[in-house]
């Protein structure tokens, strides 16, 4: 159901990312995700023939909406979003195989939780033995890092 754009050569052993690494995606995937999010606010701005006023409910969660659908459309068809593909990071279920829907709608609402305490859901993968931040636990995920293999 993956589509793989890159697929990783078997020789390459993955290991749990690390926080920097996942850092450097998450500032890469966020340029993205504002450049999609100007876009959809066109859109809006288009069919109402003017800007939506601030702190609408229902614009919010239309925002939100489309965080959403740019993730978990990553997430469940690529395995990566493109940040996490230039970190050559790949998201997995706990067993190594691709995520579901679900796990990937949970994982975008529990990372939202993640972010509310000072973003300290994040914070936690420093401790974490396994590397894996709140997110990553209560959506059953994993971020693995897929070093370049030596030729």
């Amino acid at each position: 159901m993956n589509a793989d754009p890159q697929p990783q050569p078997p020789s390459a052993a993955a290991v749990n990312a690390g926080f920097f690494r996942r850092l450097g995606a998450m500032l890469y995937d966020g340029l993205l995700l504002l450049a999609t999010l100007f876009a959809a606010e066109a859109i809006v701005v288009a069919a109402l023939g003017g800007a939506v006023g601030a702190g609408n409910p229902l614009h919010t969660l239309y925002l939100l909406f489309v965080a959403l659908i740019f993730y978990t459309g990553f997430w469940v068809y690529a395995g990566q979003t493109l940040g996490m593909q230039t970190w050559r990071l790949r998201i997995t279920n706990a067993q190594g195989g691709d995520i579901s829907v679900r796990q990937a709608v949970t994982r975008f609402l529990a990372s939202l939780l993640s972010w509310l305490p000072a973003g300290l859901g994040y914070l936690w993968m420093l401790r974490d033995p396994q590397r894996r931040a709140w997110h990553d636990r209560l959506s059953g995920t994993l971020i693995k890092y897929h070093p370049k293999s030596p030729t």
